[in-house]
């Protein structure tokens, strides 16, 4: 690290996106208390340092630092790994958690349908913009993809990537998901093909109760709809702290290797303790994968062109 104190030079280094709320808060929190200094990458900075504060409160040798990112705006992405690029040497781990889930449809800054936009696209390009950091640091270091079990219902439409001629909520939600692991995924091939120090790994919460379920329902207006989610939350949720237990898991345990889907080991992999377990079917598909991620190059402009990562 060069622009920052003695005292985070011998600690790990992570960066969580959607540090200042829900799963993210909690990833955060529980990386602090292993004494892992974490750059809290969020979309507003007065949340982030709200959250900062109130972590610090309860962990009172917690090592955070809040900065900017807003994955809907790819020029925000590029200024966040510019930065992040410049004032640190290393990063031990990268967790692409921010999210958005079954929201009316909207588009991102550069007119990406905005769950597609947000849930893969942004952390896909912050993924290769980040990547030259990761692979410099000593030891390995790992990129944790955050999934969702909505992703065994999910597909790639690439006919309609972006929902302009039909759009679905629940639908464009569980494509971005299955994305994810698509995703992390190829990455991992990619990276073992290299013989790289870098894992890519893929989790999912289960059902997690956090403000996330509602925003659908208020965006939408839909008050039957805000109803039910606040009901499942009661019933069938675990807490925001155990939903972010799978990727912490992820993130630290040593025993976790690339290509490992992690998350809940309870019923129906909504609750309970983090186990590594399979995905759906279709996440295994290379074809598939690859053409994401032909198709994540030209949409995002962000290329994995080094000889690390050419197609296997």
């Amino acid at each position: 690290m060069s622009e920052h104190d003695d005292s985070t030079d011998s600690a790990e280094t992570a960066v969580v996106t959607g540090a200042n709320s829900g799963l993210g808060f909690e990833v955060t929190k529980g990386l602090a208390e292993r004494g892992t200094h974490v750059v809290m990458a969020c979309r507003s900075t007065e949340r982030g340092e709200a959250a900062k504060r109130e972590i610090e409160a309860e962990i009172p040798e917690a090592s955070l630092e809040v900065h900017e990112l807003d994955l809907a705006d790819l020029d925000s992405v590029a200024a966040f790994a510019e930065w992040f690029a410049s004032a640190y040497d290393e990063l031990d781990v990268l967790c692409n958690n921010a999210g958005v889930m079954a929201i009316p449809r909207k588009e991102t800054a550069q007119g990406f349908e905005t769950q597609f936009g947000v849930n893969h696209l942004g952390h896909f390009a912050l993924t290769a913009r980040l990547l030259p950091v990761l692979e410099q640091t000593p030891g390995e270091s790992r990129v944790v993809t955050q999934s969702s079990v909505a992703h065994r219902n999910g597909e790639i439409d690439f006919d309609d990537l972006q929902g302009e001629r039909s759009y679905s909520a629940w639908g464009a939600y569980g494509q971005s998901k299955l994305a994810n692991v698509l995703f992390g995924y190829e990455l991992d091939r990619r990276l073992r093909s290299a013989d790289a120090s870098v894992e890519s790994i893929v989790c999912h919460p289960g059902w997690a109760a956090t403000n996330l379920q509602f925003r659908g329902p208020q965006q939408s207006g839909s008050q039957l709809r805000l109803w039910m989610m606040k009901l499942a939350n009661a019933v069938i949720a675990q807490s925001a702290e155990r939903g972010a237990e799978p990727m912490l898991y992820a993130a630290t345990d040593p025993s976790v290797e690339g290509g490992d889907f992690i998350g809940p080991d309870g019923f129906r992999n909504m609750r309970g303790s983090p186990e590594v377990q399979e995905s759906s079917e279709r996440s295994y598909d290379v074809d598939l994968a690859q053409r994401l991620w032909e198709v994540s190059e030209e949409l995002t402009g962000v290329s994995f062109d080094r000889p690390l990562l050419a197609a296997t």
